[in-house]
C-alpha cells in the first residue's frame, strides 16, 4: 500500500471517530473559527460574566438588587468587557438583542461591553446555583425562545457558568463566549460551534 493510501485510510479513521463524538466537541477553542461564524448570523452567544473578585457565588445575605452584597467584577473583569465590546464591533458583528442575568457582575458586562444595544434583563439567565432558582424551567425557557432565532439575528446572552453549563455541557472561563446555534426537534438544544475568550 503507497504513502497516498496510508494517509487516506488515517483520515477515514479519524472522520470516523470524530462523527461519534458529541455536538460540543466540533467547537474549536483557539477561536480561528468563531469571528466568520459569527458573522454570518444566527447565532445564540453564550457569555459568562467578566472576572470577578475573589469567591464562589456571593456572599451571605447577599440582596439581589443590591450591588454591594454581591461578588462583583473586578477591575480586569471590566477591562475584559470592553475588550468583549471593542472587538464585536472591530468584527462588524451585529447583535439584535442583548439580555443579561439580574445579577450585577452580568449586568456590568453587558453594559460595558454592549452598553449600545440597551441590555435587558432576563430572569431566565439568572443563577440557580445553590438552590438560588429552578434551573430546569429557565434553561427550557431559554431554548424555547433560541428555538425562533433565525439568520442575520444574533443574540448575546450574558449569564453564570451554572447556566451554560446546564445548556451546553461546557464549563466556560469567566468572560469567555460560546456561540451556538439552536438545534430544533422536539427538545429544542443549542449547538456549540465556536468558543472565544478575549
Amino acid at each position: 500500500m503507497g504513502s497516498f493510501d496510508r494517509h487516506d485510510d488515517t483520515r477515514r479513521r479519524v472522520l470516523l471517530a470524530t462523527l461519534t463524538l458529541p455536538a460540543t466537541s466540533w467547537a474549536r477553542e483557539d477561536g480561528t473559527d468563531f469571528w466568520p461564524l459569527a458573522r454570518a448570523g444566527g447565532n445564540v452567544f453564550l457569555m459568562r460574566h467578566a472576572s470577578t473578585e475573589p469567591g464562589i457565588g456571593d456572599p451571605p445575605n447577599f440582596t439581589l438588587g443590591n450591588c454591594a452584597t454581591q461578588r462583583n467584577l473586578s477591575e480586569r473583569g471590566r477591562r475584559e468587557a470592553k475588550l468583549v465590546g471593542e472587538r464585536f464591533a472591530s468584527e462588524k458583528v451585529q447583535l439584535t438583542l442583548v439580555r443579561s442575568s439580574a445579577w450585577c457582575r452580568c449586568v456590568d458586562t453587558a453594559q460595558l461591553a454592549f452598553g449600545n444595544a440597551k441590555p435587558q434583563v432576563w430572569s431566565a439567565l439568572n443563577s440557580f446555583f445553590q438552590g438560588q432558582g429552578d434551573g430546569n424551567a429557565q434553561g427550557n425557557e431559554v431554548l424555547q425562545a433560541a428555538a425562533a432565532l433565525r439568520a442575520p439575528d444574533n443574540w448575546m446572552l450574558v449569564t453564570h457558568q451554572v447556566n451554560i453549563t446546564q445548556l451546553t455541557g461546557v464549563y466556560p472561563a469567566m468572560g469567555e463566549i460560546l456561540l451556538t446555534r439552536p438545534v430544533s426537534g422536539t427538545a429544542p438544544s443549542l449547538r456549540v460551534l465556536a468558543r472565544w475568550t478575549p
